[in-house]
């Protein structure tokens, strides 16, 4: 009788088990999504909207990450505008609120940041045998909305430089 039971229990388990199937989807592709504005406080009826750049650098993430976890508490009451500013090695951002506390206009700079690979493609693309040796990140936003995104680089082959104004998306707006 101690059999049956203990041979009915692993028959019950190995049936449980089996039950929960994996799937493998070979063809299944993982995709990044854009994440939302982040809403860091609402200021009366008014929201302040930070849209952060998810930027493949982890300097430039880690700065963002510090500027919506910083509470401006009451620290802007009695100002026309507050400025925020923070800095790390080779980066600065600064945001401008105004007297409701309400974020109006953020700029972001960096140096030696890692460029997106559309941006890499296309420079090695267009220019075969130049090197990029020098870069910067700008990115600002007005009231939520974007009004700059770009980086600024210094490429060289042999004794010739030049300028360039890339999108993100490694469209060259402007060549110097």
């Amino acid at each position: 009788m101690k059999a049956y039971f203990i041979a009915l229990l692993v028959i019950g388990l190995a049936n449980i088990s089996y039950s929960q199937d994996k799937k493998k989807n070979d063809n299944a592709i993982v995709g990044i999504e854009n994440l939302p504005a982040v809403v860091i406080k609402s200021a009366g009826e008014d929201f302040s909207v930070y849209l952060p750049d998810r930027n493949a650098d982890q300097k430039v993430r880690k700065l963002e990450d510090s500027f919506i976890a910083y509470n401006l508490g009451k620290d802007y009451e009695g100002y026309d505008t507050y400025l925020v500013y923070m800095e790390i090695k080779g980066g600065t951002l600064s945001a401008t609120y105004n007297e409701k506390g309400k974020l109006i206009h953020v700029v972001e700079n960096y140096k030696g940041v890692k460029l997106p690979s559309e941006v890499i493609y296309s420079i090695y693309k267009n220019f075969p045998g130049w090197e990029i040796i020098n870069d910067k990140y700008l990115y600002s936003q007005k009231e939520g909305d974007i009004v700059k995104k770009q980086y600024n680089l210094k490429i060289k082959k042999d004794n010739q430089t030049r300028k360039l104004v890339v999108h993100p998306n490694g469209e060259i707006v402007e060549e110097k």
